[in-house]
């Protein structure tokens, strides 16, 4: 096969859809359920181990989005050179290794740079992947809402399975006298990552990935979608504030561990079973009316743990986030799948994915820079839920495109 040749759809991908979806969702455990998000799990034991400000702790996170947006303007060059297959296990390899190696640094410089470089391999396996996902949705239509669903969904796979294992591993790191047990952690990680990839590597090479991809020029004007885009900025800008933090808050607020690490696991559960919850509201709104739903309801989700410190309300805040913020993401390549041709897919996914990285850059260290302050990380997260709401506002003025 030549590198123009496109891969004919394998037999097991057309009577598979639901299987093939969900091996790609391993893309999507690695780069955020693993190598993002479960660095909540690990940043409050690395921030009182070396001393960091909740500033620099959120900087962590604001560099693995700088690195996210490098890697989502660089993805499209790679893959008019690269099937997309190609560049998304390429990305989870990579990704693998990277987070292998915050285990053997205590220096903080160090220590943002790898958060920099996994951002840029996870944009890799965003990108590719969600191209890859909308390929296989156009060969399922009447499934798509659900396979995009089940990919993005993913994440909760990693999120839930480091909920899980974190704790239990930098128990043991603890017992043994390990001087830094959160390197134990990142250990765990690179090796769940690893194995993830390998899992995934086999079944995705089988999805069309046609050459059109290297030459065929869209005509993809983000102004056609510019109130999605601006309600997806927002949405990056508001989530990640809770994503990065609100573990922190909970022991903050007094939560007993295994309270936490149940807290964690039910909001991955929710996110996987997300693809489920929306999958026929994403096949049935073109414009951005399921961007500015999820908003919405992420807003409410992020504002309870900011309010209270009740246990059946905070568990309720993770449920209804997990439920939703993942299928936010999914929304968005709904509406370009539902409003642009087949050929601007993977500028229309790229532009998404750069005005998403861009939200994240920001967000952890606003909240951060708030949370240093008298209002501490309540006062960050009620930041975080004014700009999700303002992400629904914007969300609800994209019109879906005419046919």
């Amino acid at each position: 096969m030549s590198a123009t040749t496109a891969p004919a759809p394998h037999d097991f991908i057309l009577r598979h859809p639901i299987l093939t979806a969900l091996a790609l969702s391993l893309g999507t455990a690695i780069a955020l359920g693993v190598a993002r998000f479960s660095y909540a799990l690990l940043l409050a034991p690395m921030r009182a181990d070396l001393g960091w400000p909740y500033l620099i702790a959120g900087g962590m996170n604001t560099g693995n989005a700088l690195g996210y947006l490098l890697g989502a303007l660089i993805t499209p060059f790679l893959m008019r050179r690269y099937m997309a297959h190609r560049v998304l296990v390429g990305g989870a390899f990579g990704t693998a290794l990277l987070t292998f190696l915050p285990a053997f640094a205590t220096d903080t410089t160090v220590q943002l740079s790898l958060r920099v470089a996994t951002g840029v391999t996870s944009a890799f396996i965003f990108v590719s992947g969600g191209l890859l996902v909308s390929r296989l949705a156009a060969l399922h239509a009447q499934r798509a809402g659900l396979l995009l669903g089940l990919y993005y969904g993913g994440t909760g796979i990693g999120i839930a399975v480091a909920s899980l294992s974190v704790p239990v591993v930098m128990q043991a790191a603890a017992e043994h006298g390990a001087a830094h047990p959160w390197q134990w952690a990142w250990l765990l990680l690179g090796a769940l990552a690893l194995v993830a990839s390998v899992f995934m590597s086999l079944p995705v090479r089988h999805i069309p990935s046609p050459a059109a991809q290297a030459s065929t020029r869209g005509s993809f004007k983000p102004r056609s979608l510019i109130f999605g885009l601006a309600g997806y900025l927002f949405f990056g800008l508001g989530y990640i504030g809770y994503m990065t933090f609100v573990i922190a808050l909970l022991k903050e607020q007094g939560m007993a561990p295994q309270r936490i690490t149940l807290f964690f696991t039910l909001l991955g559960v929710a996110t996987f079973a997300s693809s489920r919850i929306w999958a026929r509201m994403l096949d049935r709104f073109r414009g951005g009316q399921s961007l500015a739903i999820l908003n919405t309801l992420l807003c409410v989700a992020t504002l309870i743990p900011a309010l209270t410190s009740q246990v059946a309300a905070v568990f309720a805040s993770g449920i209804l986030f997990g439920a939703c913020f993942l299928s936010a993401v999914a929304s968005t390549t709904a509406m370009v799948r539902h409003n642009l041709p087949q050929a601007d897919w993977p500028a229309g996914i790229s532009a998404f994915t750069i005005i998403f990285a861009a939200g994240q850059i920001v967000g952890p260290t606003i909240v951060g820079w708030i949370a240093d302050g008298a209002g501490g990380l309540r006062q960050g997260l009620v930041f975080s839920a004014l700009t999700l709401l303002v992400g629904a506002l914007l969300a609800t003025r994209q019109r879906a495109l005419a046919s």
